[in-house]
């Protein structure tokens, strides 16, 4: 893909982060926008965290369409903006900015991304389902909150930190209602309730980069033929978790689909246009067996 025609028309969108040398979301958006003919730019901005607030007002100031937010600003940005979406609130962590009639205001696509995967994709709707998430972190938060919108019928949350898994209980209990229960984490996770859940989602790092060669320790004898489990790594295509799984006969899907779909919907928040998924996919597939990290 050939560099676009940048000229006084060209709006642009760009990438808060520290670092962006290595994301992803560049070479997916200006896919996009060259599909569909759109004279618009997406530029990765590496931003000290010392800068945020200058780059914020920057934003403003130049009149840029909109950001996509990623570590470590997802949570230092919130009180910079004029406006957070509530789901963004309470998920404590906003990845996508919006110029809105001169007033900046933030979002989160990661969660409702991987519900829109999910459906996409995975042929799942969260509907009345039971939810089994491995890990309390910053991803497991704005999946579960998501979840909850959707409306699960019950999300279980299993964590090293127990006290970590408690307040994630409390905070999703917020967006919708549902049954939250904190479970014992590894081999005291019980086999019963992961024989269950419609759902599993693995969260943690554990399976990425160098810890590619480790796994959560995880009941997987319990799981059945059929069960759906989601790790939301994407590099290694297929963790060990994953592995482990679908020797037991689940179905298994890594994290790419939730990466291109928070793309797919920032994508609709800035331009009001229907994004080109199958084009934001082969850009994301590209970059991904080009061995690049987000």
């Amino acid at each position: 893909m050939g560099l676009p025609e940048i000229n006084g028309k060209t709006k642009v969108c760009g990438l808060f982060g520290w670092p962006v040398e290595h994301s992803f979301s560049p070479a997916m958006h200006n896919a996009a926008y060259a599909g569909l003919g759109l004279n618009w730019v997406y530029v990765p901005y590496s931003v000290p965290p010392n800068c945020l607030r200058q780059a914020v007002e920057g934003m403003r100031a130049l009149g840029l369409a909109g950001a996509n937010v990623t570590v470590p600003h997802k949570q230092s940005i919130i009180p910079l903006l004029d406006k957070v979406d509530t789901a963004a609130r309470i998920m404590g962590a906003v990845n996508t900015v919006r110029l809105e009639q001169g007033k900046l205001v933030g979002y989160n696509t990661d969660g409702p991304g991987f519900i829109q995967f999910l459906a996409a994709e995975a042929n799942f709707s969260p509907q009345g389902k039971r939810v089994l998430l491995v890990g309390a972190g910053g991803a497991a938060r704005a999946v579960a909150v998501a979840l909850a919108g959707a409306g699960a019928a019950a999300i279980y949350i299993t964590n090293r930190t127990p006290e970590k898994a408690e307040q994630l209980a409390r905070d999703v209990a917020q967006a919708g209602q549902l049954t939250t229960r904190v479970l014992p984490w590894g081999r005291q996770l019980p086999g019963t309730v992961v024989a269950e859940v419609d759902l599993v989602i693995q969260t943690t790092p554990l399976g990425m980069g160098a810890r590619s060669d480790q796994v959560p320790e995880f009941p997987f004898t319990a799981l059945q033929p059929g069960q759906l489990v989601c790790d939301l790594i994407y590099n290694p295509n297929r963790t060990l978790f994953l592995q482990m799984a679908a020797a037991r006969g689940a179905t298994v899907f890594n994290g790419l689909g939730m990466l291109l779909y928070q793309g797919v919907l920032a994508f609709e928040l800035w331009t009001g246009l229907p994004a080109p998924v199958a084009i934001m996919r082969e850009a994301l597939l590209k970059q991904v067996s080009g061995g690049e990290e987000r």
